[in-house]
């Protein structure tokens, strides 16, 4: 072998520095796209990042990336060539998903995918998270593994950030949600009646299961004088702190005017004036609220949009459906019926909330009908007796769960 000429040592070197400042801008993109991912950069800045890699350091003429979302992949970063459309990339996503490693794309019998150079995936365990294609591929023959081993790498670095930001926004979430229920439930504890009156005139008792410590559902009783009395059941759409707090506002509005107010009409409209204005339609509450006169018997009503409470004597039974719309859908109720009724010894009203006789999960919807002959059943027992029954006997005749929604009853019994 001869001596090595000037000339030829100075191409080495030369190719030396060029090797040498290559690596060093690999470096410093790879530092730069980790600094964005520290700062939480979006993902569409770790995309322009990449983007100028490929076209800047790495003479890539064109690229396409794959990112799998739920069960498909969505291009979201594209440059250079003819763009094809977002069908004819899904087409070939099953072609190219279950291949593991970087593989040459030129003599691809697809017409789409013979369009680029070379596939490289990022996979974890047995699947494909993403993949690029890439085209125009500008690269010294000695340098094209190490390059394509980078631009995965890269890439992998990408997906990896994204994943772990998925991750902990849906961790977040979760703990949010999870004190959110926590918030509901204390105040809804607080909504609920610790205890219910005991009277040789009346027995009451209520059964309260909230679904998932959310409470929608509430009842009240509340004495106004020595000889009458109101209760109320009542049912918010939605979950959470909002509805939650929503109901406590109800609850304390209506415990203040209906001491002071005789008119359940002037209570009602007032109430829905309450909601609407803290609502602003979003929410809507269905209400059933009356009034009982233990020296005359004598009982007033109003149902606004709620399950009818059934009313059973010894020779009748009648579901007290007089009142008027849901609160909070209109800004002023367009008609209020008040129902007025002189109660019978051993009167029986059993007010209840729709998760007793819908379970829309388990495809169980009771009827009113089957309904009253449960209560005729059960009628002459203790009221807590008949809650429980109740239930019991719905659970065994469905197979119900009874686990979809929130459930109340409230019975009273008029001696």
């Amino acid at each position: 072998m001869g001596p090595v000429r000037s000339s030829d040592k100075d191409i080495e070197e030369n190719d030396l520095i060029q090797l040498l400042l290559k690596r060093q801008a690999e470096l410093n993109a790879l530092l730069e796209v980790t600094l964005a991912i520290n700062k939480n950069s979006a993902a569409s800045v770790l995309f322009e990042m990449l983007e100028v890699i490929l076209r800047v350091n790495l003479n890539v003429g064109k690229m396409r990336l794959l990112i799998r979302e739920s069960d498909q992949f969505a291009c979201v970063s594209r440059y250079g060539g003819e763009i094809e459309t977002s069908k004819a990339l899904l087409a070939i996503c099953p072609i190219l998903e279950p291949i593991k490693s970087i593989t040459s794309l030129n003599t691809h019998k697809d017409g789409t995918l013979n369009k680029y150079d070379f596939f490289v995936p990022v996979r974890h365990k047995s699947t494909t998270l993403a993949f690029v294609l890439i085209g125009d591929f500008n690269t010294k023959p000695e340098l094209l593994s190490h390059e394509l081993n980078f631009i995965q790498t890269l890439i992998n670095i990408i997906i990896v950030a994204l994943e772990n930001k998925k991750l902990f926004k849906e961790r977040v979430q979760r703990e949010r949600l999870q004190r959110d229920m926590e918030l509901a439930s204390e105040v809804q504890s607080m909504l609920v009646p610790l205890r219910l009156p005991k009277s040789k005139a009346f027995e009451i008792s209520a059964t309260y299961l909230p679904h998932e410590n959310i409470g929608g559902d509430y009842f009240d009783f509340l004495r106004i004088n020595e000889h009458e009395f109101i209760w109320c059941i009542a049912d918010v759409s939605g979950k959470g702190v909002s509805a939650a707090l929503l109901m406590a506002n109800l609850q304390a509005s209506l415990r203040a005017w209906a001491s002071v107010e005789s008119d359940l009409e002037k209570v009602i409209k007032k109430l829905n004036a309450l909601v609407t204005s803290n609502t602003k339609g979003e929410r809507f509450i269905t209400l059933f609220i009356a009034r009982y006169n233990e020296v005359t018997r004598e009982m007033e009503f109003v149902n606004a949009g709620h399950n009818s409470p059934i009313l059973v004597s010894d020779t009748d039974v009648s579901f007290l459906k007089q009142g008027t719309t849901m609160l909070g859908i209109f800004d002023d109720l367009p008609f209020v019926n008040t129902g007025r009724l002189t109660l019978a010894p051993n009167a029986l009203i059993f007010n209840y909330t729709d998760g007793l006789i819908e379970s829309p999960d388990e495809e169980v919807f009771i009827q009113e009908e089957q309904l009253v002959e449960l209560l005729n059943k059960h009628k002459n027992l203790p009221v807590d007796e008949i809650n429980t029954n109740i239930l019991n006997d719905i659970q065994q005749t469905y197979a119900a769960r009874m686990n979809s929604d929130d459930i109340t009853l409230l019975t009273l019994k008029i001696h």
